[in-house]
């Protein structure tokens, strides 16, 4: 093992397989772990806890950004398909 697999692993992805799907999976277990990190930081006295809440708040942001950007959650046919018929 190398030790960026050893500080960043990742977990299988066991969701329904479309490109965007994998895309937020990694874009989540990076939160994840940035949180962490940052919650450890906190909790060891390295950053003041307004320092570990602006950059949690800032990491939660681009995660939202990047599903939306993703289109996640949102079925462009589901409204067409009733309006049609």
């Amino acid at each position: 093992m190398n030790k960026n697999e050893f500080l960043y692993p990742r977990s299988r992805y066991y969701g329904q397989v479309k490109p965007e799907n994998l895309v937020f999976n990694a874009n989540l277990q990076e939160f994840s772990q940035r949180v962490s990190i940052i919650c450890n930081l906190q909790v060891s006295g390295k950053i003041p806890p307004e320092e570990a809440y602006q950059q949690t708040k800032t990491l939660w942001k681009q995660l939202k950004r990047s599903k939306k950007q993703l289109r996640l959650g949102e079925n462009p046919f589901s409204e067409n398909q009733s309006n049609s018929q």
